[in-house]
């Protein structure tokens, strides 16, 4: 048996119980492979899950994390597609901090050739959030008008890199005006930033222009003013709530219950009426649903994006370090850590 080390919390809540330890991992079952783990994403679900505000949060010890890169060491004896020294990126239901990592075949593919280990553990879950949203809930057509949110982050990045593979005109908000100069690299139309004025900024933004899909993550008063600015028909794809993130190492529930009892509210009858459409989703949920995934992850693959932006790797012992830094709202692109 190999002995790994590992960050593991014991319980939800504070971000500084999560520690450093060391553990056994046995040897891959029928359909597993062991990977050495070079890299590991980050994502707001980490920090949801230690803190407890997430749903999907296993009960009691757990290891966070949900996609990595790494070189498969051992494989089962039903594994077929993979050999040991094969590079690969994958993504996990939780278990991803960690030095070793089994992990059922289906979950993982092979690096592209001209990707480097850290472009791998960078790309695939923000992707296929990225494009379930944009494709499959947004219905995304030739030359329709999209507004995305937290536009720098790595979610944000390829979404707009799949708009453009539509001819899409994209608008990309970002929380501060140092982040715009981002957007222009990553050939946005436009950048605006969520500010008081936001309401504003967009509707000056669109000028003539219908707003047909909206990628949606931080909740609040920009969700609501996002909903009103759909034109008829339009989609507004939900798939987070940046505004819930908490800013220290534990919740501030009373802010917390303030900003859910306040939250923005949608009348069903007023969708009919608006014509308008209101959907969420939650990439965890789906990871059981490992064959969908995969043909997603296929047609991502076809569309040849670039790899992802990354903004900054950190140490794997500095893992706490980087979930702080993460919290902040001040990256860019992807954080890492390097095992």
């Amino acid at each position: 048996m190999l002995r790994r080390k590992v960050y593991r919390i014991h319980k939800a809540g504070n971000i500084e119980d999560l520690k450093l330890t060391e553990e056994e991992i046995s040897f891959p079952k029928e359909n597993e492979v062991c990977i050495k783990v070079h890299s590991i994403g980050l994502n707001f679900a980490d920090i949801f899950a230690l803190t407890g505000l997430y749903s999907a949060t296993p009960k009691g010890s757990f290891i966070p994390g949900l996609e990595f890169s790494g070189t498969i060491l051992e494989k089962g004896k039903a594994v077929k597609k993979f050999k040991q020294g094969d590079k690969v990126m994958g993504v996990t239901r939780f278990g991803g901090y960690t030095e070793y990592i089994n992990i059922d075949s289906n979950y993982i593919k092979k690096l592209p050739t001209d990707w480097s280990l850290e472009e791998g553990a960078a790309f695939v879950v923000q992707a296929l959030t990225a494009y379930y949203a944009l494709i499959t809930l947004g219905n995304l057509q030739e030359g329709q008008t999209v507004l995305i949110h937290s536009a720098a982050g790595g979610v944000g990045i390829l979404a707009n890199r799949i708009a453009k593979k539509y001819n899409a005109f994209t608008i990309g908000t970002v929380g501060s005006a140092k982040k715009l100069s981002v957007l222009e690299e990553e050939n946005y139309d436009l950048g605006i930033v969520r500010d008081e004025n936001f309401a504003q900024r967009l509707k000056d933004s669109l000028k003539q222009r219908e707003l047909n899909l909206v990628l949606e993550c931080v909740g609040g008063k920009i969700f609501e003013e996002s909903y009103k600015a759909l034109a008829r028909g339009g989609r507004l794809v939900s798939y987070g709530a940046a505004e819930f993130t908490p800013t220290g190492n534990t919740v501030d529930f009373f802010k917390v219950g303030l900003q859910y009892l306040f939250r923005p509210k949608i009348d069903p009858l007023e969708l009919v009426t608006a014509n308008k459409s209101v959907m969420g989703f939650n990439l965890i949920w789906m990871y059981d649903k490992y064959e969908e995934l995969s043909q997603l992850f296929e047609k991502i693959m076809r569309l040849n994006l670039p790899p992802q932006r990354i903004g900054k790797i950190f140490p794997f012992e500095k893992a706490k370090e980087a979930i702080y830094y993460f919290q902040s709202g001040k990256t860019i692109g992807k954080i890492l850590l390097n095992v």
